[in-house]
């Protein structure tokens, strides 16, 4: 599994934001992240952040953008943190997965029983940013 610096997807990012819990990836209607090895990713220590960051960013609340979470690294996230998420008037169009291992599989089922919508669950990442770039198209059909 490669970085995303690593592929050929690199090279049409809009922006990259690097914190010391990993990156950010900000495309025309997607967004994708890769956290470090070992984090506990929650709401007050990273997504806040990341949120912020990236709304400002694009001037949108995140109705309009997809999420792809691309987990070549081992870590937990505090899956009821999406709560805040919500709690602070954020949305998303949709929510992706880029899992390789049976752990994080288990980990979208639970995220799923806190995020609104369906989080859809990719092997790879290249299937993953054809969906959200589909997703983003579907838009201005």
């Amino acid at each position: 599994m490669l970085r995303l610096r690593d592929t050929i997807y690199y090279e049409n990012i809009l922006k990259e934001f690097e914190y010391s819990f990993g990156h950010v990836y900000v495309y025309k209607g997607f967004v994708v992240s890769e956290i470090n090895d070992g984090i506990t990713f929650t709401w007050e220590d990273h997504a806040k952040q990341i949120v912020n960051d990236v709304t400002t960013y694009l001037n949108t609340d995140g109705s309009d953008l997809v999420y792809i979470s691309h987990r070549i690294h081992s870590y937990a996230v505090k899956p009821n943190d999406w709560l805040n998420f919500f709690k602070n008037s954020y949305e998303l169009k949709a929510y992706g997965v880029v899992g390789y291992t049976q752990s994080s599989i288990l980990n979208v089922v639970i995220e799923n029983l806190f995020f609104h919508k369906k989080i859809k669950r990719f092997n790879n990442l290249e299937t993953a940013i054809q969906w959200a770039t589909d997703k983003v198209l579907a838009e201005i059909d």
